[in-house]
C-alpha cells in the first residue's frame, strides 16, 4: 500500500507543479494562451504518468519474491492502485486550485471557447447558450468529479500498456531444481 500511495502522490504532485508553473507563466489567465497550455500539459502529463507508473510498478515488483510470478494482472493492479491514489490527490489539488488559487480559470476557459466559436462564425445566441452550459458544467464539484474520472480512465489506459512490459515470470526455485 505504501508503494501505491508514494508513487500516486508523486504523480499528483508533479501534475500540480506543472499546473502551477503554467499558471505563474500566465497560460491559465489569458484565453489566447489556453490552447498552448493544453499543448504543453497533455504530453507532459503523459510522460509524468508513464514515469511514475513504471517506477511504481517496478518498486512493487521488487517486493514480490523472484520465485513468485508477477504477471500482467499484478502489474496492472499495481498501476491502477497508483493511478487511484494519484487521482484522489489530484482531485484535492484541483479543488484547491479552482477554488482559491485560480478561481477565474472558468472565465478564461469559457472566453477561450467563445473566441473559438466566434472565429468559426457561430452566432452570438449560440455562443451565449454554450457559455451557460459550460458555466454549469465547470462548477468546482463537477470539475472534481470529471477530473477524477478522467484521471482514472487515462491512467488505467496507460497502466494497461505499461503492465505489458513490466510483468515478470517466476524464476525457478533453486531448492526445487536440485
Amino acid at each position: 500500500m505504501k508503494t501505491y500511495l508514494t508513487y500516486g502522490f508523486v504523480m499528483a504532485l508533479a501534475g500540480a507543479l506543472l499546473t502551477l508553473v503554467l499558471f505563474f507563466l500566465g497560460y491559465h489567465s489569458d484565453p489566447s494562451k489556453v490552447q498552448a497550455a493544453q499543448w504543453i500539459s497533455v504530453p507532459a502529463l503523459v510522460v509524468i504518468t508513464v514515469a511514475c507508473l513504471v517506477l511504481g510498478i517496478k518498486a512493487r515488483r521488487t517486493d514480490v519474491p523472484a520465485t513468485e510470478e508477477f504477471g500482467y494482472g499484478r502489474a496492472l493492479g499495481a498501476g491502477v492502485m497508483i493511478v487511484l491514489f494519484a487521482a484522489i490527490f489530484g482531485t484535492i489539488f484541483n479543488a484547491i486550485y479552482f477554488s482559491f488559487v485560480n478561481p477565474d480559470f472558468v472565465d478564461v476557459m469559457v472566453q477561450a471557447q467563445a473566441d473559438k466559436l466566434e472565429a468559426k462564425g457561430v452566432g452570438p445566441t449560440q455562443i451565449e447558450q454554450m457559455e451557460k452550459g459550460m458555466r454549469f458544467m465547470m462548477k468546482p464539484p463537477l470539475l472534481a468529479v470529471f477530473g477524477f474520472l478522467q484521471a482514472m480512465v487515462w491512467g488505467t489506459i496507460i497502466a494497461l500498456l505499461t503492465a505489458i512490459f513490466l510483468r515478470r515470470p517466476a524464476a525457478p526455485d533453486p531448492l526445487l531444481a536440485a
